[in-house]
């Protein structure tokens, strides 16, 4: 790296399409305190906190595939003692020896979110000092004949607010039994065994999952998690609920299953690309006879399979979340796997709790445990993890004993 840019006001790094490091310069290593060999062909995520994680691999990669460019968007760095740097980031994407390069520019914001609190400060106190001023201005009989006349529309609006309210409880508690009574029963017999588990963060929710038998000898099973919460990612999701059961039952091809859901979000926003959403997602069909899987990961959180012989096998994702970029072809993936192997697909709002490295411990520690056993081990972690998290998002998850 020539002198210029590796001593630039501002951090320069450059990623493969994997998200490792390539080359990074001395400000962003000073900036993170770190040294070079300690972060070249590093991950990406080594620098990352988690919640950044999730949007580099949902917004800032499938946006810079596809347009080539990001500016000014907000990031948040991890300096090596574990604290937060705020950052500015522009990046561009190009090819070099036919290989694609994604160059990053990271500029610090401290001053900026010092200038902003100031001028918030100052706005606060003068909306205080105004509203003191009028208060003092005003008539005694005025002030009491007011507040009178908004007592009584405030007793009249709160009547009709919990009538309101009791209606839309109710809207919402049936909502909610129909979304429970649409997650597939586990199925249980002499060619494997699931558990499944799924918790909303709100009344509704965007996660759901299906389980079916094809045949004697091939299951379907898919998990999805829509972007967002609550009332619009829980009507997304049951419109899709809808279509998946049809083609996954009927042991529709993978690859088939993926593209009629994308081609369905696609035209769903077709009109309203503001109120466009996506989702991520993860299907499989397991073949008992062959002991194969075919399955595609479309932008869904990594799934883990835990053999006999103490190898492991990830369901990684391979194209961007259905919904979001047009015109993707998905091709599905074959992977063999041994009789007694162990299988974990989950939704983000576990792996937020939950890292990817326990998850895979977890799995291994409990293997020759019966699956009812692990599955509860899983749920006492989230509820541990969860004292400590303000923010819970949507949980599902599927054990698979084949």
């Amino acid at each position: 790296m020539i002198q210029q840019l590796d001593e630039a006001p501002c951090g320069y790094v450059t990623l493969n399409d994997d998200g490792f490091i390539l080359s990074i310069n001395k400000t962003l290593l000073d900036l993170l305190g770190y040294g070079y060999h300690e972060l070249q062909n590093k991950h990406i995520n080594h620098i990352l906190p988690i919640s950044t994680r999730a949007f580099y691999q949902m917004y800032f990669f499938p946006m810079i595939r596809l347009q080539e460019r990001v500016e000014e968007i907000y990031f948040t760095l991890l300096d090596k003692k574990g604290d937060e740097v705020p950052v500015l980031l522009n990046a561009k994407r190009r090819n070099s020896n036919k290989d694609c390069i994604n160059e990053c520019i990271f500029i610090p914001m401290y001053k900026r979110y010092e200038f902003e609190s100031e001028i918030l400060k100052a706005k606060r106190e003068a909306e205080t000092a105004l509203q003191e001023r009028n208060k003092v201005n005003q008539k005694l009989k005025e002030v009491l004949h007011s507040l009178e006349v908004k007592q009584s529309q405030l007793i009249e609006l709160y009547q009709q607010n919990q009538e309101y309210q009791e209606k839309i409880k109710i809207e919402l508690d049936l909502a909610k039994s129909i979304q429970n009574m649409a997650t597939s029963i586990p199925i249980s017999n002499g060619h494997l065994q699931i558990e499944t588990y799924y918790k909303s963060s709100s009344d509704l929710s965007g996660d759901i999952f299906g389980c079916y038998q094809i045949d004697e000898q091939r299951y379907g099973i898919i998990i999805l998690d829509v972007m967002g919460h609550g009332i619009s990612s829980a009507l997304i999701t049951m419109s899709l609920r809808s279509l998946y059961q049809s083609l996954v039952s009927k042991g529709v091809p993978v690859d088939e299953v993926i593209q009629e859901l994308d081609n369905y979000l696609h035209v769903l926003f077709e009109n309203n690309s503001e109120l466009m959403h996506f989702s991520t997602v993860l299907c499989l069909v397991i073949d008992t006879d062959k002991q194969e899987i075919e399955y595609i990961n479309a932008g869904h959180p990594t799934a883990i399979m835990q053999g006999n012989n103490k190898t492991n096998y990830d369901f990684s994702s391979s194209v961007p979340p259905i919904g979001l970029v047009k015109g993707i072809n998905f091709m599905s993936t074959k992977c063999l796997y041994e009789k007694g192997s162990r299988l974990l697909l989950y939704t983000d709002g576990v792996l937020e709790l939950i890292p990817l490295h326990e998850l895979r411990q977890l799995v291994k520690i409990n293997k020759h445990e019966p699956l009812s056993i692990l599955k509860e081990k899983i749920i006492q972690n989230l509820k541990l993890k969860e004292e400590y998290n303000d923010h819970i998002d949507d949980q599902c998850f599927i054990l698979i004993d084949l």
